[in-house]
């Protein structure tokens, strides 16, 4: 009796060499501009978060491969790049017991219990967020997290100040050239936003993202945000301050990219990457949260199946066979 087994998945099938090694190294490569900019910037503290972030999943992973006596795959460096990402998000003055507790979730629950890698619904990495934000929003206040650094910039988080004071009060308080360069509050990883832009490119020309998810986010925030700006430009802030402050740019080519959780085909990745922005814009202006992005991309996370369906008809019709 024949027993091969054969294993249906999505296209393509004919191996190209490269391993979820180089993927992933390649990944925490493209995260250099921005790592050294975020030291430079938040100083000793910064290396301290991305260090222990990274370890401490690593470390996660190792104690649930020796519990489930499976193989050990730290070495595929998965869990490493998703301790990096998540440490990126974290104000460079996070405890070390909230960095610990938030990769555990990221990468026990986010990840291995489905499974391992390729088989976790949601992004890992914005799952252990989306925990922290919810149970300890204190620590995500940036403004607060660097009262004790002088800064030669507006000392502010952008997207706070908008909540908080509307377009008209902060628009000058926070040129696009500062944007771009990284001048401001926040997030370890999220500030720097052309190191973030270079990361991208440079994952999307050596193919371990697909530039149409980034694109159609990129253009969802710009398109979503102009609307809202033309409605009322007293209180909503117009494209280019969404796009280069909070997580958007690390959401574009670093998180809403993840390939277990995102579509494998092309019209969907057009409508993912377009609604994880809509979604964005619609949770910062007329929601309670300063920055949606680990929720929105989360939420398209869940639907992620539903919208994966979508695909273009087949030419012709196949027939029965005489």
């Amino acid at each position: 009796m024949n027993n091969i087994k054969l294993t249906v998945s999505h296209a393509p099938f004919w191996h190209d060499g490269d391993s979820l090694f180089q993927m992933n190294l390649n990944i925490m490569i493209a995260t250099l501009p921005v790592v050294i900019f975020a030291i430079i910037q938040f100083g000793a503290p910064a290396f301290g978060v991305l260090s222990l972030s990274l370890s401490s999943a690593m470390i996660w992973e190792l104690i649930m491969n020796l519990v489930s006596k499976k193989r050990i795959s730290i070495g595929d460096l998965n869990s490493a790049v998703i301790g990096l990402l998540f440490g990126m998000m974290l104000p460079a003055t996070s405890p070390w017991w909230l960095i610990v507790t938030g990769t555990f979730v990221a990468v026990v629950l986010g990840k291995m219990i489905f499974g391992g890698i390729g088989s976790n619904p949601f992004n890992p990495t914005l799952v252990g967020m989306a925990f922290l934000m919810l149970s300890w929003k204190v620590f995500f206040d940036f403004d607060a997290a660097y009262v004790n650094y002088d800064f030669d910039f507006t000392a502010l988080a952008p997207l706070a100040a908008l909540k908080l004071q509307g377009a008209a009060a902060v628009t000058d308080l926070f040129p696009l050239g500062d944007l771009i360069m990284g001048r401001q509050v926040g997030a370890i990883g999220a500030t720097f936003g052309l190191g973030l832009i270079i990361g991208g490119i440079y994952l999307i020309l050596r193919g371990y993202i697909r530039w149409e998810i980034s694109v159609s986010f990129i253009l969802g925030i710009i398109v979503t945000a102009y609307c809202f700006k033309l409605a009322n430009p007293e209180i909503y802030a117009g494209p280019m301050i969404h796009l280069f402050s909070g997580y958007t740019l690390m959401g574009a080519f670093f998180l809403a990219t993840e390939h277990s959780s995102s579509p494998a085909n092309r019209i969907p990745m057009f409508i993912y990457g377009f609604c994880a922005a809509l979604m964005i814009i619609l949770m910062r202006n007329i929601g309670v949260y300063a920055d949606g992005t680990v929720l929105a991309i989360l939420l398209l996370n869940l639907v992620n199946p539903l919208i994966d369906t979508i695909r273009p008809k087949t030419l012709g019709k196949g027939g029965n066979n005489a």
